[in-house]
């Protein structure tokens, strides 16, 4: 029986990732695969990246992907984040820089596990595809995708948990008393996200994977600390920090 926990879009945010390394541990799980976005937004790229390179896996997102190249399709205050967070990366002062700009190169954009997938944004797409709840409306996308799933697939990128099914429906964790058992049928998972959450839930989102069964699990962590690391720089913009209040 394999266990292992499945995070997402940390964004920099050091507190909400160390709540969820701790959360994690306190289930006796020690693989934890990460589908992207380690940076981007948050004031703390260093230390996320660091605790990342002890994880079984780490994909490339595309924050991650727009620090190493040039950032395409970003909104203003993303973009700013991003050439900040370059900014800090490239700090040869600091030790590690030339291990932390080598680890996010090498991450690759999908990975195959048996009946499993896991990507950052979608199959067709890993990079750089949305795939909102609302999307279950719209019959061709969610059909096209699916296209591209063996059996299931794991996902970030939107920062809003949940599962979709081939058959055009989407069930929030609220729904499902945040679990969900795995079966014949093909399935997409949204794990949330640690570091930026969009529910409308400020408490870091990530799933663990336990043989066929799916628990979302909700955390703590000191969001206000983080806000005003955000405010206290420059280089950030202070809404990236506020919405991390309400989790929009």
């Amino acid at each position: 029986m394999t266990r292992r926990a499945i995070i997402s879009d940390i964004h920099g945010n050091f507190e909400a990732l160390t709540a969820v390394l701790e959360d994690i541990r306190s289930t006796g799980i020690e693989k934890v695969y990460c589908l992207g976005d380690v940076i981007g937004y948050g004031p703390n790229p260093r230390e996320c990246i660091d605790a990342c390179r002890d994880f079984e896996l780490t994909l490339l997102g595309n924050h991650d992907n727009g620090a190493l190249f040039d950032p395409d399709g970003f909104s203003a205050g993303a973009e700013k984040a991003i050439f900040w967070t370059r900014q800090k990366l490239e700090d040869n002062s600091i030790d590690g820089a030339a291990e932390r700009w080598d680890f996010l190169a090498r991450l690759p954009r999908t990975h195959r596990e048996e009946s499993f997938m896991f990507v950052h944004g979608s199959p067709r797409s890993p990079l750089n595809e949305y795939v909102f709840p609302e999307d279950v409306y719209n019959t061709r996308k969610i059909e096209r995708i699916f296209g591209f799933i063996h059996k299931y697939c794991f996902q970030g990128h939107t920062h809003v948990p949940g599962v979709f099914t081939e058959n055009c429906r989407f069930y929030s964790p609220q729904e499902i008393d945040s679990k969900y058992q795995l079966g014949d049928q093909k399935i997409m998972i949204n794990v949330g996200s640690v570091g930026q959450p969009r529910d409308g839930d400020w408490r870091s989102s990530y799933v663990i994977l336990d043989d066929l069964n799916v628990e979302f699990r909700r955390v703590e962590y000191d969001n206000h600390a983080t806000r005003q690391k955000i405010i206290d720089e420059p280089g950030l913009d202070d809404f990236l920090g506020d919405r991390l209040l309400e989790g929009r």
